[in-house]
């Protein structure tokens, strides 16, 4: 598999047969293989996870795709002239060239995304992550922190190629709660951070913190092309 980083939570991940686009904010994609089958992923309905204009992007590319898009943008989206599936969390759903999604339950909005495919797993976290924000109740807080850790636990025990995690410089101290939680139980060669909101500082400040996981953090900002 081949990993570009686009932008925020936005990566392309190409395989021999396909071409799968996460979370499409902004930014520019390389040229695709026009015999490549490309699916688009949204994992929810926030503009800096969904934007259209990737529709366009590759309407413009000439390229044939069809989009997997959590059911909270059903009524945000007004497409349907492709191929679409909305989808729900806790279920599972094939796809062509042996693709198959399943999704978990994001404690913010939408769903996360495992994705099998012929040539590895990919795990892209949307906005499921542990969200502590100081400031807010306390019982809050727990909640989400609880809710973020029983949708990890389902996943324990599986074994992951590649996985796009939040990694937020706006939570403070508490930025890193998330990802070492992720780190901590789920079996992954490479986790790359996102949604960090164009403080790339907040990579390095990780790896500096936590060096134990220096061999499996990847600098997010170096990814156009990498292969695993």
């Amino acid at each position: 598999m081949k990993i570009t980083y686009i932008d925020h939570s936005g990566f392309l991940v190409e395989s021999r047969d396909c071409c799968y686009i996460f979370d499409y904010y902004k930014g520019e994609l390389p040229l695709l293989d026009k015999k490549k089958e490309v699916v688009v992923f949204c994992s929810h309905f926030h503009k800096d996870h969904f934007n259209p204009k990737i529709f366009e992007i590759l309407d413009d590319m000439g390229v044939a795709y069809q989009a997997v898009l959590a059911k909270d943008i059903r009524k945000r989206n007004h497409r349907s002239d492709i191929k679409i599936t909305y989808v729900y969390h806790d279920k599972t759903y094939d796809l062509d060239k042996g693709t198959q999604i399943h999704t978990l339950l994001s404690n913010d909005s939408g769903v996360a995304f495992i994705v099998r495919t012929q040539e590895g797993t990919i795990y892209h976290a949307g906005d499921l992550n542990d969200w502590y924000w100081d400031g807010e109740p306390e019982a809050d807080n727990q909640r989400l922190t609880q809710a973020y850790r029983a949708e990890i636990k389902k996943i324990k025990g599986m074994h992951f190629d590649a996985a796009f995690v939040p990694l937020d410089p706006r939570q403070g101290d508490h930025y890193a709660d998330g990802i070492l939680y992720f780190l901590e139980h789920i079996d992954c060669n490479a986790v790359f951070p996102m949604h960090y909101w164009n403080d790339a500082s907040v990579i390095q400040r990780f790896i500096t913190e936590y060096p134990q996981y220096k061999s499996r953090i990847k600098n997010t900002e170096c990814i156009r092309g990498e292969i695993l």
